[in-house]
């Protein structure tokens, strides 16, 4: 039975992972903007979103490394490689679904993870309760009223309405992946070796399809600095630290985050419309993670 302290210190470590999940959504959710302004392809500048965090990807691992509270390298594990597989997935599925159907089918679609990582979290020994699933029913009617009037199902946009259901398979495959992979090993090694497979896999994706590596200006390569330091490195670097405190099927949640980001960054930036139907959405996504919050250890 657990004593008091090591209470205090799971609320702790719970509270702490739930803000890094909050933040790695605000990071996750500023993407879109720096795509815009990338000036390359969407395979080129998702596989530069990878690839230039790896330098700060291989410092974090080499400082975790020297720790004395870290665990011991497990080695290049399968949970590893799966997560920079299922990445590479999520991206690629990602930025098909916007080229193919509108964004706002494709935000709704792709934050439909949460709901394969619940199906499938038995598969990893994870339960998902009662409050968890009311909790994504929630969520999921707050994106649906985020997206609005915005959304719109067409015949001639059904393949890019599929690639946008792909994506959260993907997101969802890498949210258990990493899950697993935090067992027994830090979130800096998981995100460097993981990022390594999906770079690499992205690289001959950008390669084969577009084959044009070179921004438009420098306020390209800044932005595209800016989507590899910010959206991976911070955005997938709390989340990995996350996944290593709180279950798989609520950490998924925040993916209903990054969509409510998403709108209020394109508000602030690109004068994007929040009308009433937005903030009831938004709303209702808060109530959603808070009713599926970890509750206190007994």
């Amino acid at each position: 039975m657990s004593t008091a302290p090591d209470r205090r210190a799971d609320r702790s470590a719970a509270a702490l992972a739930v803000v890094a999940l909050v933040a790695s959504a605000c990071a996750m959710g500023i993407s879109p903007v720096f795509v815009r302004e990338a000036g390359v392809g969407p395979f080129t500048s998702a596989f530069y979103r990878v690839f230039l965090a790896l330098p700060l990807l291989w410092v974090w691992a080499r400082i975790e490394a020297g720790r004395p509270d870290t665990p011991p390298d497990p080695g290049f594990t399968r949970g590893q490689l799966l997560a920079g597989l299922f990445f590479t997935l999520d991206l690629f599925f990602w930025h098909l679904a916007c080229l193919k159907t509108t964004i706002a089918n494709a935000t709704l679609l792709a934050t439909m993870a949460p709901v394969w990582v619940m199906l499938l979290s038995m598969v990893i020994g994870e339960k998902v309760t009662r409050p968890m699933i009311a909790g994504l029913l929630l969520c999921v009617v707050g994106g649906s009223t985020l997206v609005g009037s915005s959304w719109r199902f067409a015949p001639d946009r059904l393949l890019g309405d599929l690639y946008g259901v792909a994506t959260s398979v993907g997101f969802g495959l890498y949210f258990l992946a990493v899950r697993v992979a935090r067992r027994d090993a830090a979130p800096g090694l998981i995100l460097w070796r993981s990022s390594l497979v999906t770079s690499a896999c992205l690289g001959l994706i950008a390669l084969a399809l577009e084959n044009a590596w070179l921004p438009a200006s420098l306020g390209g390569v800044a932005a595209l600095i800016a989507m590899a330091s910010i959206s991976h490195v911070g955005g997938q670097g709390l989340l990995a630290y996350a996944l290593g405190h709180l279950s798989a099927a609520f950490s998924s949640l925040v993916i209903f985050l990054e969509a409510l980001a998403a709108a209020l960054f394109g508000w602030i930036f690109f004068g994007e419309t929040l009308g009433p139907f937005q903030l009831v959405g938004g709303l209702a996504i808060l109530a959603g993670i808070w009713v599926a919050r970890p509750r206190k250890p007994a």
